[in-house]
């Protein structure tokens, strides 16, 4: 394996091992630095969570996670980018008006980090934290 390969590998392991609040904060860095958000897609469209007694879209930072969550049910699903402004002028008002919560870079151990889309705009629009 070439170096960077290994290398692209070990940062990948060591952001899925983060905890959710540290995932959070890479999640609102790289969404800001790249302005995509990744969800899911199947054949019915952007694919949803329930969480309690809310429903969720689980959003991710990069392509290659969102990929790594696709397992089981989901295997069948492909990642799709949103660019950001489209993310702020239609997924955020559309999610809010379908009463939906934004599952952030959830993980086969964690379910994430769950906000209300305005709350997850909000974030992605101040300043940057180190993850």
């Amino acid at each position: 394996m070439s170096n960077a390969i290994l290398a692209a590998s070990e940062k990948f392991e060591t952001i899925l091992n983060l905890g959710a609040k540290k995932r959070l904060a890479f999640m609102f860095e790289t969404v800001q630095e790249f302005k995509q958000v990744w969800i899911l897609n199947d054949e019915d469209g952007c694919v949803m969570l329930a969480n309690e007694d809310d429903d969720c879209v689980p959003v991710w930072p990069e392509r290659i996670y969102a990929e790594a969550w696709a397992t089981g049910e989901w295997e069948n699903c492909t990642a799709k980018a949103i660019p950001l402004k489209d993310w702020q002028s239609r997924w955020t008002p559309g999610l809010e008006q379908d009463d939906l919560l934004i599952a952030v870079f959830p993980t086969e151990e964690d379910d994430g980090t769950i906000l209300f889309p305005d709350e997850f705009d909000s974030q992605l629009n101040a300043p940057k934290k180190r993850y």
